[in-house]
């Protein structure tokens, strides 16, 4: 259960900073422990949000390279459904004046999800070559990254979609195969849905090939047993961002937001907004978020 609830704001620690958070970007990944999955590592209560962009402000103790009033992307732990949120420093990573407060508060969880689903497909082949790469929930705005990213990178993305509807608005901005239902054999396969769909689609791939999960829309993971029986001709495996976020350098992190920046800035890594709702009307948000009407990400402005 999600509920709104009045804390004392606390001063920042040693190496700390209090951020005043500008918008928070609602995300699955933000809902799937408060269904109470993850329970090994949820401890509650707890506030949601990985996904967002702050103001510095108050500095604690030590803290240099970051000033007051300076915009953040604050990472590395939950917590940004809330007015204002203390975090170590160097989990802060600055913002360039040119994107506006919506834009940067996407710049985070899906292109760097994005990059490493690319990066992870380039390191299995060992080099692209026009290895026809699936994309579940391709309509979606990862999806959309993913299919710009993968034909950058030398591979000939499929783009799986589940209605007519998907293929023919997807069609608006990607010239490549659209697959509405049944997918052809497959190199490989990045998915973000999991469940009966991804067994289907694991079946399809063809021997030396990959199925990299990163989410599971359907709310179930793959068949372990048919996971079993093709492991000596499919690699499978599950991407968590997280993992690469916590044991990357800085430098690292900090190339990938640089990229992510420059690519929403071109155009092609950037999210449309379905909405922007007051942390009053959190209930509301959420409702928005099960619509099936919604036409993209959904924001929090504390």
């Amino acid at each position: 259960m999600i509920r709104l609830e009045e804390a004392e704001r606390t001063a920042p620690g040693p190496g700390e900073v209090q951020i005043r958070i500008r918008r928070a970007a609602i995300n699955p990944s933000d809902l799937i422990p408060v269904t109470g999955a993850y329970r090994s590592r949820t401890v509650l209560p707890f506030v949601p949000g990985f996904e967002g962009i702050g103001e510095i402000a108050a500095l604690g103790e030590g803290v240099s390279g970051l000033s007051l009033g300076q915009r953040v992307l604050p990472i590395g732990a939950s917590g940004l459904w809330q007015s204002f949120l203390l975090r170590p420093a160097d989990w802060c990573f600055a913002v360039p004046d040119d994107l506006s407060d919506e834009a940067a508060a996407m710049a985070y969880v899906n292109p760097l999800t994005a990059f490493r689903l690319v990066e992870a497909a380039r390191t299995h082949f060992g080099a692209a070559g026009g290895q026809r790469v699936g994309v579940t929930a391709a309509a979606s705005a990862i999806g959309g990254m993913l299919l710009v990213l993968l034909a950058e990178a030398g591979f000939r993305p499929v783009a799986l979609v589940r209605s007519a509807a998907s293929a023919a608005r997807l069609a608006e901005t990607f010239a490549g195969e659209i697959v509405p239902h049944a997918a052809p054999p497959l190199d490989a396969v990045l998915d973000a849905v999991g469940g009966e769909p991804g067994n289907a689609l694991f079946r399809q791939i063809r021997g030396g090939g990959a199925f990299i999960q990163y989410g599971a829309l359907s709310g179930a993971q793959l068949d372990a047993a048919l996971v079993a029986s093709r492991r000596e001709t499919v690699a499978f495996s599950f991407l968590w961002l997280r993992n690469w976020v916590h044991s990357a350098p800085r430098a690292a992190i900090e190339a990938a937001f640089a990229r992510s920046f420059a690519g929403i800035r071109a155009g092609v890594l950037g999210s449309a907004v379905d909405g922007v709702f007051p942390l009053s009307d959190l209930p509301a948000a959420l409702a928005r978020q099960d619509d099936p009407a919604r036409t993209g990400k959904l924001l929090l402005a504390p």
